[in-house]
């Protein structure tokens, strides 16, 4: 099991996955918007979404869970 957390404070612009979802180690989960600027937030482990935390809109705080990978 693999939690994914924000690595900054973030707007959640896009998200490109859902519960259940297949990912492979690599693969772009949700995209946030900071400054201007898009940071792709990306898995890193294979296997199938089991929780996602956050929704388009949202702003997530340098920690905050985003999702659950197992």
């Amino acid at each position: 099991m693999a939690e994914i957390r924000a690595e900054m404070v973030a707007n959640v612009w896009k998200i490109l996955v859902a519960e259940g979802d297949p990912v492979e180690d690599g693969d772009t989960l949700v995209i946030l918007e900071s400054m201007k600027m898009e940071i792709p937030v990306l898995a890193e482990d294979g296997g199938v979404v089991a929780r996602l935390r956050v929704s388009e809109g949202d702003v997530i705080q340098e920690g905050d869970l985003i999702a659950v990978i197992e």
